[in-house]
Parts: structure tokens; C-alpha cells; sequence
């Protein structure tokens, strides 16, 4: 495991829900100071009620200063002008950043005299190559940046080129995205999501409440966890509910997008977001668990946290075609369609884990070996053993994007 080092991190929000960025980093943080920087430059916001709260959630970040999340790590957020793009603000906000997190370093014990590392999961920060004298700058790659709604591609694609240039080593989280930036870099690893084995596997002990606002009738329960956003495919699902009317379907998480064509289904329940905490109690008040995300340029690289945290609860998943999701077959239904994606429900509701102890039993053997701990430790081996950018002889054709050009190595 890295040890004894300070971990400069660039991602989203520390205060919202965990994803891949928050768990590695909370292993990490064991062993080494980790600095988290909430990092907003990379999208305009939009004129919707939802960008206007981050907007002024941000702002109260920025006033708050170093705030501490452990005894070895804490989270600041830079006050930048979201403007991606805009020259005229370019240098001001990396002069923000960089600032901010000098002084967030210097207000940290001992944090000055480990070696320095950035790992970055924006795709927009490689003027921080060499601002800290880092031992190792990372790219945690676990979208397809450009295709996100809002995002402005050209721009992204433009930085994100310019970060594989100075980065000593890339992660991937998907096939798609080992095999795009491996053309691109000459040290890109595929390393997937892990899970909370120990969280979502008490979703099948006795002492589990299952939380009051999900109780139904008797009715199969088919449920959802994450945030309803443009990817979420709502008309295939409101389908899927008048397909299967003596089925209830639960939605749980942020609403982001148009769900218009769900809200007066009577077998539909949005509930909202719910703390990560209660999740469990929801997977097991649930008789099978959906991915229903839409086909398009962006799923076609992504890999959901959540399918692995289905699975650890014991539940079989019904998903659209997702590559990552076929991964995880028999265990994961694939379903082209609402007619088909109905009768992947009745299957996986026959296989739940009320029915079948004992395929919940082998779905939850399945990705025991997947802890956040043990991505952890092959994170680590990856990142120690890569060479410098500097010393890495990166070829004219691997940084052009050349077809020719071969990722390394790959970690499943």
C-alpha cells in the first residue's frame, strides 16, 4: 500500500454521496495525508434551480476554509470562476487552485515533509504537473468526460490530451476507456470499481431494518439507487412499469432530468436521495435491482458503482446493454428493450434473495474479493511502479491518439 506520502486530489464534491473517488481516497488516508480539493472549474453552470444551489454551496465551501474530514485528511475548495474555456480567467483560476492548496498543505502536520503525489479525476488539471515537485501525477480516467450534458467537448478533449501528455500514469475504469486512453499514453491500466463488501453485504442479516417509507403491499419490489440524470433512460422505465403494473418500482437519489413520464405511474416511487447509510435496508426491502441507462456514446464507457454494490447485497440486476455490465453476467440480467427488460425482472424477482438464498449467497461470493481495499493495493503497485513521465519515452504517435498505440498493462 502507498505510505508516508501526501495526496494532492482533484475531484467532485467530498460532501455528497461516495463513488469511487471518496472510497479510494478513504483508504489511502490510512496511511498517508490526503489533501481533497473540491474541484468545480471544469463546467459552466446552467440557469436550473439545482446549478444555482451549488452555486451558493460552493461559495459557503470556499469561506470555511481548510475543513478537516480526519485525522489525516482534509477537504478546501478553491474559489474559481466556472468558465471553462475563457482565457481571460484560465490563468487566474489554476493561480486559485494552486494557491489554495499550498496553503491547505502547509496547515497540515507533517504533510510538507512526505513526498508529494497528484491524482487527478477531472480531466482539465494538467497545469498542476509540477506545481507541488510530485513524485507522480495521476489520471483517474472514470468517464468519458466530453460526452457529459453541459460539458463543452471540444474544451474537455482539448485539456484532457494536454493531462495524458503530462500524467506519469493513467487508471481506467472500463474496457472502453482502457482501449481510448490507451491510445493516447504509454502507461494506462484498467482497474474497476471496488465495493463496500461489508456495507451492502448487511443487507441480508436479519438485524437490517428496512427503512418505513418502503413498504409496500406484496408485491416483487424492483429497485434503483444514484442520481436520475440525463443517462437514466425514464421512458424505458415508465415502459417497463406499464408493462409490469403489479410490480412496484422504487427510485431512489437525485432528480437531474425529466421524469415527467414516471411521476403518475401508480407503481412508481421516487423517493429522493437518501443517505448512503440506509442503503442496504433499501436493497434489502428490494427483490431485484435495475440499471436502465440509456445507449449512447458516454454509457458505452461507464462503469456503475452501484452494480457492484447490487450484487454485494445478495440482489440480481437487470441492466440495458452496458459493455461493463456484461461483465458481471449470469449475474447481471442484459435486456435490449422494454419488453425484454420486463422479463429480465420476472427472472431476476424468481432468483431474489427472499427466493433464493443461495444465489444471493454466490452473487455476494462473486465480488468478495472486490473490497475498496484490495483496488487499493493494486492501485498502489500501479502508481509505485510507474516511471516519471519524464524518463517515459512517450512516442509522437501514442500522444496523437494513434490506433497503432498499446496500453501496457491491465488490472481487472
Amino acid at each position: 500500500m502507498i505510505s508516508n506520502r501526501t495526496i494532492v486530489c482533484l475531484a467532485s464534491d467530498w460532501d455528497y454521496d461516495p463513488t469511487s473517488k471518496h472510497q479510494v481516497m478513504r483508504v489511502l488516508s490510512r496511511y498517508n495525508h490526503v489533501v481533497w480539493v473540491n474541484y468545480r472549474g471544469t463546467r459552466w453552470p446552467a440557469p436550473t434551480r439545482a446549478d444555482f444551489r451549488n452555486v451558493v454551496a460552493t461559495l459557503r465551501q470556499v469561506t470555511r476554509g481548510v475543513r478537516r474530514v480526519s485525522s489525516r485528511m482534509v477537504q478546501v475548495t478553491p474559489l474559481v470562476f466556472p468558465a471553462p474555456g475563457a482565457l481571460a480567467l484560465k490563468s487566474l483560476n489554476e493561480h486559485l487552485v494552486v494557491r489554495t492548496v499550498r496553503r491547505a498543505l502547509a496547515q497540515m502536520n507533517g504533510a510538507a515533509r512526505d513526498p508529494v503525489q497528484v491524482w487527478s479525476f477531472a480531466p482539465d488539471t494538467a497545469f498542476l504537473a509540477g506545481r507541488f515537485n510530485e513524485e507522480r501525477f495521476v489520471y483517474y480516467c472514470v468517464d468519458e468526460h466530453a460526452q457529459f450534458e453541459g460539458f463543452n467537448p471540444e474544451y474537455i478533449t482539448r485539456e484532457e490530451r494536454a493531462q495524458l501528455g503530462v500524467a506519469d500514469v493513467v487508471i481506467t475504469t472500463s474496457s472502453a476507456l482502457y482501449e481510448s486512453k490507451g491510445e493516447m499514453h504509454p502507461n494506462v491500466h484498467l482497474v474497476r470499481h471496488g465495493v463496500d463488501t461489508e456495507h451492502f453485504g448487511s443487507a441480508l442479516e436479519d438485524d437490517t431494518p428496512v427503512p418505513d417509507d418502503l413498504e409496500t403491499d406484496s408485491s416483487p419490489v424492483v429497485g434503483f439507487f444514484g442520481v436520475l440524470h440525463h443517462w437514466v433512460d425514464c421512458a424505458l422505465l415508465a415502459e417497463v412499469a406499464r408493462l409490469r403494473p403489479h410490480y412496484t418500482f422504487v427510485l431512489i437519489g437525485e432528480v437531474l432530468t425529466d421524469v415527467g413520464a414516471l411521476r403518475n405511474l401508480p407503481n412508481v416511487r421516487l423517493l429522493g436521495r437518501r443517505p448512503y447509510a440506509t442503503l442496504p435496508g433499501y436493497c434489502k426491502g428490494f427483490d431485484a435491482a435495475l440499471l436502465p441507462f440509456k445507449h449512447n456514446a458516454m454509457t458505452r464507457s461507464v462503469n456503475p458503482i452501484k452494480m457492484r454494490e447490487y450484487l454485494a447485497a445478495g440482489l440480481p440486476v437487470v441492466s440495458t446493454p452496458l459493455p461493463e455490465a456484461r461483465v458481471c453476467e449470469p449475474d447481471v440480467i442484459i435486456a435490449d428493450g422494454a419488453a425484454a427488460f420486463a422479463r429480465g425482472c420476472d427472472t431476476a424477482i424468481e432468483e431474489s434473495p427472499r427466493r433464493s438464498p443461495e444465489l444471493a449467497a454466490a452473487r455476494v461470493r462473486r465480488v468478495a474479493g472486490d473490497s475498496w481495499e484490495a483496488v487499493a493495493e493494486r492501485l498502489s503497485g500501479i502508481v509505485m511502479q510507474a516511471a516519471p513521465a519524464k524518463t517515459v519515452a512517450a512516442t509522437p504517435s501514442k500522444l496523437s491518439g494513434s490506433v497503432d498505440s498499446k496500453p501496457v498493462s491491465s488490472v481487472a
